[in-house]
């Protein structure tokens, strides 16, 4: 399956979805997106940025840092912040780390009313397709 068709099959199950999108943090490209509306360019950047500053922004890496000293792992860093969510206004965004490649992530957006369990088990389940797909 492609990357297309697993973001417009994640927007299909995902409960009240109106975006998906898949992102490469090294490079801050949005590699895939799908919404049900039209947006410029500047804003689906933006989303793709900010994509990577909640996974790997500055803060973000010193408290993994931070984490593996305390449990004395050293040499390598682990990611500790693998699945994030934002209520906003009207809306529910789901942010959740490849498991696979962990510069990349998946992005899915839904109407606020969605019920929360579902949209993130729906996130979880479409994510591993994206993954196997990008």
């Amino acid at each position: 399956m492609s990357l297309d068709k697993a973001l417009a099959a994640a927007q299909a199950d995902i409960p009240e979805c109106v975006a998906t999108g898949y992102v490469d943090m090294v490079s801050g490209l949005l590699l895939g997106v799908k919404t049900v509306d039209s947006h410029p360019s500047e804003v689906l950047d933006l989303v793709a940025a900010a994509t990577g500053d909640l996974f790997q922004g500055k803060n973000v890496v010193e408290i993994e840092k931070m984490f593996d000293k305390s449990r004395g792992i050293q040499g390598r860093q682990h990611h500790y912040f693998n699945e994030i969510l934002v209520f906003s206004t009207n809306l529910i965004h789901v942010f959740i780390r490849s498991k696979k490649n962990p510069n990349q992530a998946g992005v899915f957006i839904t109407r606020i009313a969605a019920n929360i369990g579902m949209v993130l088990v729906k996130s979880r389940s479409a994510m591993a397709n994206c993954e196997a797909a990008a």
